[in-house]
């Protein structure tokens, strides 16, 4: 296969958080150290996701306010490519867009994050817990029925000023962004996967180009992990075929085993009251058949019933 042509000029479309931007230099770093007679630009947009902080995600459409206009940047050619941290890339692509890399994934567990608290179980009755995740919220109300939890919009910076402020007694952040931010000492302890599993992608970064633009495809290729990438396939097949979107608490985490992969996943209504979990294994090369296959296990053991009550309101 010949190499990629190599364009004089690659433009990244980011949102203009610091995570974000931290997000797109990373993959700029990794492009320019790829192809060095490139210049690669970031192109840094304010999405309404980020603009509409007073109401939850799952109230004013979900995920997918992250991305849109980015993916306007690529369709009117203001940009060539999308970095997202995958757990905010709606589980259905829009139409005429693909996920071309997929990378190697940062620590994907939940961190505990307190001034006063050391782990989650030292939380007093009536501790107020942040967290703008409806997956988050319901394992919480489920295993810490004692606790209060609260609405919590903003970048990584906002939420923890809102913790400094004394807003919050406590806040659950994806461990991935504290880390990648130099951030790793507010981190007071790490849930592990049995406590909080993670969401579908938790961190994992994924890069998003227009269908038409092999070009570009096959520019980023070298950029994916073909591990995590079926791992993530797994577990987007999962959540897809339960309906996944802001309005579904469910959670799915898959890890490599050899040559194998291990998937679990669970779906709860948003007060934690029911929840149904389950696990599967197979094969790598089967991801999203096994992501599909626990899906369906979970709806026979219950989730069906659940989902419906969801669909109901």
């Amino acid at each position: 296969m010949s190499a990629p042509s190599v364009p004089p000029r690659i433009v990244i479309a980011s949102r203009e958080s610091r995570l974000a931007m931290w997000q797109a230099e990373h993959v700029r770093a990794r492009l320019s150290g790829l192809y060095p007679e490139t210049t690669v630009d970031i192109l840094g947009m304010s999405t309404r996701g980020d603009q509409i902080l007073d109401r939850p995600l799952a109230a004013i459409g979900g995920k997918g306010l992250f991305i849109k206009e980015l993916e306007v940047a690529m369709q009117d050619g203001s940009a060539d490519l999308a970095v997202h941290s995958l757990k905010d890339v709606p589980m259905e692509m829009p139409e005429g867009f693909v996920l071309a890399a997929i990378s190697a994934r940062e620590n994907p567990c939940d961190a505990f994050v307190s001034n006063l608290f050391s782990v989650i179980d030292d939380l007093p009755a009536g501790a107020v817990v942040g967290t703008s995740s409806l997956r988050r919220a319901a394992i919480l109300r489920a295993c810490h029925p004692r606790l209060v939890i609260r609405s919590l919009r903003g970048n990584l910076d906002t939420r923890l000023r809102k913790l400094d402020a004394g807003d919050y007694d406590a806040i659950i952040l994806a461990a991935a962004g504290l880390i990648r931010l130099g951030l790793p000492q507010r981190i007071r302890s790490l849930l592990t996967p049995e406590q909080s599993l993670p969401a579908p992608g938790q961190g994992v970064l994924g890069i998003e180009v227009c269908s038409l633009r092999t070009d570009i495809a096959a520019l980023v290729a070298p950029l994916d992990d073909p591990v995590t990438a079926d791992c993530v396939r797994a577990e987007r097949a999962f959540s897809r075929a339960l309906g996944g979107s802001c309005q579904v608490p469910l959670a799915a985490h898959a890890l490599p085993e050899g040559d194998g992969l291990w998937l679990r996943g669970w779906v709860a209504t948003p007060d934690g009251s029911e929840m149904v979990r389950g696990e599967l294994r197979g094969h790598l090369s089967d991801a999203e058949s096994i992501g599909r296959s626990l899906a369906q296990m979970l709806r026979q053991q219950g989730a069906e019933s659940i989902l419906q009550q969801l669909a109901a309101g």
